[in-house]
């Protein structure tokens, strides 16, 4: 397999749940203004800052309009301006989806062609000026859609495992900004044990884990037990530790080159350490140390991701990272 199909297949599969992670936490933050009891200036600014886009978003309007949810959302929806923003992630992917066109199925390829070409439609415009939450929705369905077609019509061979295992590097970040949203946003609020619960629902349902937590739980909803839910559960598909697994059991079905061989493969080893140091706290987590559990997470995803493109081929491509700096 060659570097560059590599690394196209791993971008590809980043993009897509960047783009997916993006309008959960778009739609989740717009469900947590009208069902919280939290000022609406308080909820749009922890989103900027845990999408990782405070500093150019300040920069282009100011910081007053860190409040402003129309314009946080515009930015975050169809800004160039912001790296991260739905518009520009669907974009990269269908440029990546294009140059690896022929380990692509022909479903995928519409799939994502269908999605970027809606995305320029006047039409569409309209639906997110007229039904924001059906507009988050058809984007979340699409990627959703295009990531069950990669699991059910390519051959799960090296392609696959690149591009699964960069989903899974992408939504381990992904979900760790997401569950911050907790931290960003009653640091302004204040600790209020109502709100808090409200939240964590917020947050839980954001990361379409209500039902499976319910089950799991019996109906005890308590902060603690959502928070060890979606950060240590192995079993839910979306919590910390099963992504982080699945990553580690895709690079090493790919990286076959041992270990000791001129650590060819430190991404591996990193992403390891990640797993080994999560399960450490998956039995004493205390809530005041979440921050800085999810922030570590956040920088070493972003740290291992780095580091699998240079084993692929060289240097990342500094444009395309503006997300993976620190929070």
């Amino acid at each position: 397999m060659i570097s560059r199909v590599a690394d196209h297949c791993f971008w590809f599969g980043r993009y897509l749940d960047r783009a997916e992670s993006s309008a959960r936490l778009l739609q989740a933050t717009r469900t947590l203004v009208f069902d919280a009891d939290i000022p609406v200036t308080q909820c749009w600014a922890p989103l900027v800052i845990v999408a990782g886009e405070l500093a150019p978003f300040v920069q282009h309007h100011g910081e007053p309009a860190l409040g402003n949810g129309e314009t946080v959302q515009e930015y975050l929806t169809w800004s160039g301006d912001s790296a991260v923003s739905l518009r520009r992630s669907i974009r990269a992917a269908r440029e990546c989806a294009r140059a690896i066109r022929d380990q692509l199925s022909l479903d995928i390829w519409e799939e994502v062609n269908e999605l970027y070409h809606w995305l320029g439609r006047d039409s569409t415009r309209l639906l997110y000026r007229d039904n924001r939450e059906e507009f988050y929705r058809n984007i979340r369905r699409s990627t959703q859609l295009v990531l069950g077609l990669v699991r059910s019509t390519m051959l799960h061979e090296e392609p696959m495992s690149f591009l699964w295992a960069g989903v899974m590097l992408e939504r381990s970040g992904q979900m760790a900004r997401i569950l911050d949203m907790h931290h960003h946003t009653m640091e302004r609020e204040g600790a209020h044990d109502i709100v808090q619960v409200a939240l964590w629902l917020s947050l839980l349902r954001a990361c379409s884990g209500y039902e499976a937590f319910m089950k799991a739980n019996r109906g005890g909803v308590t902060a603690q037990s959502m928070l060890d839910f979606l950060l240590f559960s192995p079993d839910f598909p979306r919590s910390l530790r099963y992504c982080l697994r699945s990553a580690y059991g895709l690079l090493r079905r790919v990286w076959t080159t041992p270990l000791d061989d001129y650590q060819l493969h430190r991404s591996l080893s990193q992403l390891g350490e990640l797993v080994d140091w999560l399960d450490v706290h998956a039995d004493n987590i205390d809530i005041a140390f979440v921050h800085d559990l999810l922030t570590h997470v956040v920088d070493q995803t972003a740290a291992i991701s780095n580091q699998v493109v240079q084993e692929i081929q060289g240097p990342p491509r500094p444009e395309t990272m503006a997300q993976d700096q620190a929070q």
